[in-house]
């Protein structure tokens, strides 16, 4: 690809490139130079981070990571397959990028990841993903199992680990939904702790490791549904009543 093609993307409404890596492309000097086209019009870019995925594609690691820039450092921890703790650490210290944590990927290095973001006072950059679908499927509820992960095995404050999947990746992926303000969508994800959960309340259940359950979802200022069946019953389920 050549400049003018990211020129005709953005003019097309294009504003995200997707994984530099999966491609021809995997030389870091090569991967720079598109990316620097892409933010240049605009578009946000993505890396693959660690071994191949699918066929065709190899191993991409911290060095080309660096070399190439790309706005956001894609599974971190691996999709599926890992960089070493260290050279992970490493691209959170050496990068100022987006730091992106995935479900499929290595669970120890996604714990290994977040703590080096709040070692290096850079929570912001991280940001929450599944990298579904994927060659192991798609597995339900893996937002919340990596919040529960990060929270009760990486010792993250899961008020935080909430962050990292809402607001975070709302901000860095310029999306409209994600954070309270007005002029945003009006989704929410009402929950609370699970029934006979050993927490307290709801961020002291994730934070012992269970998954909370789903009361009611609101999307566009409208309730889609009541209780969730893929998660345990919450412990207390919110009502609705109408105004005349």
């Amino acid at each position: 690809m050549v400049e003018q093609d990211f020129k005709d993307l953005a003019e097309a409404g294009v504003t995200l490139l997707g994984e530099v890596g999966l491609g021809s492309v995997k030389a870091g000097y090569e991967a720079k130079e598109m990316v620097g086209w892409a933010r240049k019009y605009g578009i946000q870019s993505t890396i693959h981070t660690g071994g191949p995925s699918i066929p065709g594609s190899g191993l991409i690691d911290k060095d080309v990571v660096l070399e190439a820039d790309a706005d956001v450092i894609g599974h971190i921890n691996g999709g599926h397959t890992a960089l070493s703790e260290q050279h992970v650490c490493e691209l959170c210290e050496k990068s100022s990028r987006a730091i992106e944590i995935v479900h499929n990927g290595n669970e120890k290095v996604a714990i290994a990841a977040a703590q080096a973001a709040l070692q290096l006072k850079c929570p912001h950059r991280v940001i929450l993903g599944t990298d579904g679908p994927a060659g192991s499927g798609v597995q339900p509820l893996g937002m919340l199992r990596l919040i529960a992960l990060l929270s009760s095995l990486g010792n993250i404050p899961p008020e935080l680990a909430f962050c990292f999947a809402t607001g975070n990746t709302a901000r860095i992926r310029n999306l409209n939904c994600g954070l309270i303000e007005v002029g945003r969508a009006a989704d929410f994800v009402f929950m609370d702790k699970a029934q006979h959960s050993a927490g307290r309340d709801l961020l002291d259940s994730i934070q012992r490791g269970d998954i909370p359950g789903v009361g009611m979802v609101m999307i566009d200022g409208i309730v889609r549904c009541g209780r969730s069946r893929n998660t345990p019953p919450a412990t207390e389920i919110p009502s609705t009543t109408s105004h005349a």
